[in-house]
């Protein structure tokens, strides 16, 4: 990408972050980016895999999580603040791109209890589609436990259609995956495990992003991908789905027996489906440990 654009779409995102509350319209962000409205649009998607729209709704979601999180404010002081006038407005949409309301959101400190994958998809004839792949470290990474999913768009939003979590880079493999068109997404957070890691707000932590796509699956796909994990950057969109308590992942490991194997050297089908807090993580750990990636 030249760093001209670069810096003008970056000059649009800073702008979005200084006026969460205002009524920002693509004109004020071409303005701010110094292109006109059509061609600030298209290089916005190319640089950041979204719209500006899009990227400017992720960003007050993310500001909202924040504040639920740091701050007692109500949810119709925070829907204000994060550019909304209408509180009903606010709920459904952060419900259904976190995956719980935000009251919830709240009271769960801003962790999910499991992360159930979207079956929308998986009516009609069952699929034989597979995904494997491998996640490796870019060369400025040392990532904590990285959580791994396949989402219908380049925001990590929503419920995926497949999700797991490993405890170090390596290999991961999805089975019956449902036919569309999918991105694969990873996010990995270095920093304390006693603290609120998949956070991407908190500026102590380090947080590196991976994505692929968009990738066709049909019903006898077989797909190998491989995603670099990075720092993340201004240009990366935020993390919207609430993922797991790694505090709680972190023990689940002390489970396992001295090898990391689960007996099998394999998840089975299916398993990669969801990745609730307790049980299931371990199995991600064991299948996660037994494919490390080549030297």
């Amino acid at each position: 990408m030249e760093e001209s654009v670069e810096l003008a779409v970056k000059r649009a995102i800073e702008m979005m972050h200084d006026n969460l509350g205002e009524q920002l319209t693509v004109e004020d962000l071409a303005r701010a980016a110094m292109f006109s409205k059509f061609h600030f649009t298209r290089i916005f998607q190319r640089a950041t895999g979204v719209s500006p729209a899009r990227f400017l709704s992720a960003l007050r979601l993310q500001r909202a999580k924040h504040l639920l999180k740091s701050t007692s404010l109500n949810v119709a002081d925070i829907s204000l603040r994060v550019g909304y006038n209408s509180v009903g407005t606010f709920s459904s949409r952060f419900t259904r791109s976190v995956g719980m309301p935000p009251t919830t959101y709240r009271r769960l400190a801003g962790f999910a209890t499991d992360i159930p994958i979207d079956r929308s998809g998986r009516l009609g004839q069952p699929s034989t589609a597979r995904v494997r792949g491998r996640i490796l470290p870019g060369s400025d990474v040392a990532p904590g436990l990285i959580f791994v999913g396949m989402f219908a768009d380049r925001i990590p939003e929503g419920r995926p259609v497949r999700c797991a979590v490993l405890p170090e880079p390596g290999r991961f493999t999805f089975d019956e995956v449902p036919s569309g068109s999918w991105y694969l997404l990873a996010q990995s957070v270095t920093g304390d495990p006693q603290q609120s890691v998949w956070d991407a707000s908190q500026p102590e932590q380090r947080v590196s992003v991976a994505s692929y796509g968009p990738l066709t699956v049909r019903p006898d796909t077989d797909i190998e991908a491989e995603l670099t994990l990075q720092p993340a950057g201004a240009l990366d969109p935020p993390v919207l789905l609430a993922l797991l308590d790694v505090r709680k992942l972190a023990l689940s490991m002390t489970g396992q027996d001295g090898t990391g194997r689960d007996g099998t050297g394999r998840e089975e089908s299916g398993r990669t489906e969801t990745a609730p807090t307790e049980l299931r993580p371990q199995r991600r750990f064991a299948a996660a440990q037994n494919h490390r990636p080549a030297a």
